[in-house]
């Protein structure tokens, strides 16, 4: 039976381009379905809706077969951003929704309903503790218990994990999977991760950049579905490599654009001239060496050793990623590496000489780009290349400006301000940057963490693109499993910390250049993913390391 009904609907505001076209959708009673697409496809206006939030510019939106004209708590919606009352408490929060819907319910009821809810969301340990004490995920997790105190037909979830660490989101989106399957409401949730959508739905309907529905995908995987054991389940593979491959045919398109050679000019670091001689004169093995590397924080108990021992070789022009949970040093690591954060013990060497401080050789993408908005793109990463081609003229250094811009993509956006440009964009802005220093080392410090899942993908592609044209030695933080393999050569998994070190290095031995595409119909992709995943599911719970590798420079 239907419960929600969409016959012809659009949305548009304004004199804009309509955000939906043409909506012919269904939701059954009792079904999960997700609806997948990029930023800006009308997902969230979709879900605003079903709510009554709004209302569509035409066409008609049903719920059980009358028009739906304005909010109610038949339909419960969970937002991305929390909204919770400050001054409230876990079960203050919880209770407020319930008495918005039940005023007449006495209060012995209401009390025993807001227990149950709160302890099906896992907090009544924290009960009595207000917003500012809890975590993101314990946030979300009260969003949650408030949504369905309110006990609607319907649950409506606009990306409630997007804020949330990998880690975090993956717990919290079982645990909603868990709960569905017991009070068995209707869900519709909105996501822009494959794996997200294939481990929650029953059927997953796709939103194509011009507001129409796309594909359709029915889920058939048993549940309740674990992710780890679904990276072996033939179905879960197959289902992924469809909607990825759909995802990608309509909204990911070619972007390095190659109209202009890099100048021949030579940076203060002393690389050579042209690109195709970046790398003469180096040193080929341990280009850069870190050698039992340690960080110790002092605190008021003591010293507090955050990384122990990090020995890692690796060879010019290698690429590495390095993963590991929230916490475990990585960033520590990579900022050391940079010379931002001071050595506690041991050394790194990059090209045969200590890292001391500072310096534009060693090329640094955060996971915030940090551009000055009132500055253009073009203006922004002219302020590194101006001081690293100081003997250049300015013709030349405007060329490497350009040159890289046009490889990510924004030859059509060198000349608007940073502050117009999306998250997207501005991080296509940060890589362009990088690579424009003509760095001996490139340091990427989860550069796409802020960044929606699809979004992340067309910039992996980029990155890709740029990198085999230059084959900067790089390594990579990230805490996304498949962003580690599709990069790099080895990937390099930290134990958890304090005292944090290697645990685990797995050379990736699949073909270059790579495709997310190929790289999942490549028959290894999965036996690597797999080892990844059995590593940070043994750390997942504050394990340390029963043997410390010997980190040998790649073959």
């Amino acid at each position: 039976m239907s419960i929600l009904k969409f016959d012809n609907v659009s949305m548009g505001y304004g004199d804009n381009a309509p955000v939906l076209n043409g909506i012919d959708l269904e939701v059954q009673e009792g079904e999960f379905l997700v609806l997948l697409g990029f930023s800006g496809t009308g997902k969230t206006t979709l879900i605003n809706l079903m709510a009554g939030l709004e209302q569509p510019t035409s066409g008609r939106v049903a719920f059980k077969g009358e028009p739906i004209t304005g909010p109610g708590p038949e339909r419960g919606v969970i937002f991305q951003n929390y909204s919770l009352m400050p001054w409230l408490t876990v079960t203050g929060n919880v209770r407020l929704a319930l008495e918005s819907v039940f005023p007449k319910m006495p209060a012995k009821e209401k009390d025993a309903k807001v227990a149950h809810y709160v302890q099906m969301v896992g907090l009544s340990h924290a009960a009595h503790r207000r917003p500012a004490e809890l975590s993101g995920g314990m946030r979300q997790r009260v969003n949650v218990a408030r949504a369905l105190a309110m006990n609607p037909e319907v649950l409506l979830l606009d990306e409630p994990l997007s804020a949330l660490d990998a880690l975090t989101r993956a717990n919290l989106a079982d645990e909603i999977e868990a709960i569905w399957q017991q009070e068995r409401q209707t869900c519709v949730l909105i996501t822009n991760d494959v794996d997200e959508a294939i481990v929650l739905a029953d059927r997953i309907v796709v939103l194509t950049p011009d507001g129409t529905l796309g594909r359709e995908f029915r889920t058939d995987i048993p549940r309740p579905r674990d992710r780890t054991e679904m990276n072996n389940h033939d179905g879960f593979k197959r289902l992924r490599g469809e909607v990825t491959k759909y995802l990608m045919e309509i909204g990911i398109e070619g972007r390095a654009e190659g109209t202009r050679t890099l100048p021949n000019v030579t940076p203060i670091h002393g690389l050579p001239k042209a690109q195709k001689d970046a790398q003469e004169g180096l040193i080929e093995d341990r280009f850069l060496d870190f050698s039992q590397l340690h960080k110790v924080y002092p605190t008021p108990k003591g010293p507090l050793t955050v990384v122990e021992d990090f020995d890692l070789k690796m060879n010019r022009g290698e690429f590495v990623s390095l993963i590991g949970h929230s916490g475990c040093g990585k960033s520590t690591v990579l900022t050391m590496a940079a010379g931002l954060n001071e050595i506690s013990k041991g050394a790194i060497k990059l090209d045969g000489r200590h890292v001391m401080g500072a310096d534009p050789e060693r090329a640094v993408v955060f996971q915030s780009p940090s551009l000055f908005p009132w500055l253009t793109a073009k203006e922004n990463v002219s302020v590194g290349v101006d001081r690293v081609y100081p003997r250049a003229s300015r013709a030349e250094r405007q060329d490497v400006v350009e040159y890289y811009l046009e490889k990510v993509g924004l030859a059509h956006a060198m000349d608007k301000p940073a502050a117009d440009l999306s998250n997207g964009m501005k991080q296509r802005v940060g890589i362009a940057r990088a690579f424009a220093l003509s760095p001996k080392l490139l340091l990427l410090d989860e550069p796409f963490g802020m960044l929606d899942s699809l979004t992340r993908w067309e910039l992996q592609e980029v990155l890709m693109e740029v990198w085999a044209q230059t084959r900067v030695t790089a390594i990579c933080v990230t805490h996304d499993v498949d962003e580690a393999i599709l990069l790099a050569d080895r990937v390099v998994m930290m134990t958890n910390g304090p005292q944090a070190t290697i645990g685990k290095i797995v050379d990736v031995n699949l073909p270059r250049p790579r495709t997310r595409k190929a790289l999942l119909e490549h028959p290894d992709y999965y036996a690597y993913r797999q080892e990844v995943l059995d590593f940070l599911e043994e750390y997942e719970h504050g394990a340390k390391p029963k043997a410390k590798p010997t980190a040998i420079a790649a073959e």
